[in-house]
């Protein structure tokens, strides 16, 4: 019985080699007759273009370049960084109540005359604060400069991209002209 297995094995491998070598040889005479028969197609190439060159005018022009006038952009930018940073807070001052809530959870409820100045009232976490001008407001080290009737106008000192303090103005609005407006923009 081996035998037999070995015997159909055997002759099962020599047909398969067989029926290879005359596909190939089928496959090369195909692969010749093709080869044959295609004939290359090229297209000129175009010829190319004339150039011309540019003929700059403006020497006489100032040179962006000039070294002189890197020195003197250079010297004003630090001049600039000089006086900037002439701007900053006062980190050893005394710290006040409504600094420690940001401007958005503060609100303007009402504004009154104390002592011939304008007083505002501001509310915060369920109790009302009686602020002045000179005050400080807010976590910018926003600073009070004015109280009207429906706003309390701030300078907020806060650092720019750069890392530079720089001020910034902001305001409070009250909130019964807030809702006013917003209505009559309803309309």
């Amino acid at each position: 019985m081996r035998t037999l297995r070995l015997t159909l094995c055997l002759a099962a491998v020599a047909l398969v080699a067989a029926c290879g070598a005359s596909d190939e040889k089928q496959i090369q005479e195909w692969m010749a007759e093709v080869k044959a028969s295609m004939k290359p197609t090229t297209q000129p190439v175009p010829e190319p273009k004339e150039f011309s060159p540019y003929a700059y005018e403006g020497r006489g022009s100032v040179d962006p370049f000039d070294p002189q006038k890197i020195v003197m952009a250079v010297a004003r930018q630090q001049q600039a960084r000089v006086s900037a940073s002439a701007i900053k807070p006062d980190l050893e001052r005394r710290r006040e109540t409504l600094e420690g809530f940001p401007l958005d959870q503060i609100r303007m409820v009402g504004m009154m005359r104390q002592g011939g100045a304008n007083v505002a009232l501001l509310e915060t976490n369920g109790a009302t604060h009686l602020v002045r001008v000179g005050n400080y407001v807010g976590q910018n080290f926003g600073l009070i400069t004015r109280i009207s009737e429906t706003e309390v106008q701030l300078k907020e000192i806060v650092q720019d991209a750069a890392g530079e303090w720089v001020e910034r103005p902001a305001k409070l609005e009250l909130q019964e002209a807030a809702a006013r407006q917003q209505q009559g923009s309803k309309r």
